[in-house]
C-alpha cells in the first residue's frame, strides 16, 4: 500500500507541475520517477484523484487536479521524487484562536486529515482547500506546543 501512496503523491506532483496532455505522457513521466504501471492502473489512479482535462494558457488540454482554477506551474520544477520527499507543509501562522497552514498545491486535504486524526487537544477542527488549511484552536492554547504537535502530525504522512 505504501507503493500506491507514493505513486499517487508522485502523480499529483507531476500533474501539478507539468502540462501533460495524454496518459502516455503521464506514464512516461511516472517511468522517469521509477514507477512502471499499466494504462489501466493509471486510469484508476486518475479516477481516484478526480483528475480532469482543462484548457491551459496556451490552448492545449492538459490534466489538472480538482480545485485548480489556475494552473500553478513552477518555472524550475523539482522532480516528483524530490517533491514527495517532504510533506508539502510550508508554514503556519496564528491569530487569536485561529491558524492558517500553507501547503504546496494539492497537499492541504491530506495534511488536514492527519491533523484531525492526530487528536491534538488544542485543535477543535480544520477546513482544507487546495493549498491552505484553516485551523480553529481552543482559546489560550500554547502555540509553541501546538506547532510541535502539528509538525508531528504532518511528518506522520511520510
Amino acid at each position: 500500500m505504501k507503493v500506491k501512496t507514493s505513486r499517487i503523491e508522485t502523480l499529483k506532483m507531476l500533474i501539478s507541475s507539468k502540462e501533460l496532455c495524454s496518459q502516455e505522457e503521464v506514464l512516461q513521466e511516472l517511468k522517469k520517477e521509477g514507477y512502471t504501471l499499466t494504462q489501466a492502473t493509471l486510469s484508476r489512479d486518475m479516477k481516484q484523484l478526480k483528475v480532469a482535462k482543462a484548457a491551459s494558457m496556451n490552448g492545449k488540454y492538459v490534466y489538472v487536479l480538482p480545485n485548480e482554477t489556475m494552473y500553478r506551474r513552477v518555472h524550475k520544477p523539482l522532480s516528483a521524487g524530490e517533491m514527495t520527499r517532504n510533506s508539502g507543509f510550508l508554514s503556519v501562522q496564528y491569530a487569536g484562536n485561529m491558524g492558517v497552514i500553507k501547503t504546496r498545491p494539492g497537499y492541504a486535504s491530506s495534511i488536514a486529515y492527519n491533523i484531525d486524526n492526530s487528536d491534538i487537544p488544542a485543535i477543535l477542527g480544520t477546513i482544507a482547500g487546495d493549498d491552505t488549511i484553516f485551523v480553529v484552536i481552543k482559546e489560550y492554547a500554547n502555540l509553541e506546543e501546538l506547532t510541535l504537535d502539528i509538525t508531528k502530525a504532518v511528518d506522520s504522512i511520510f
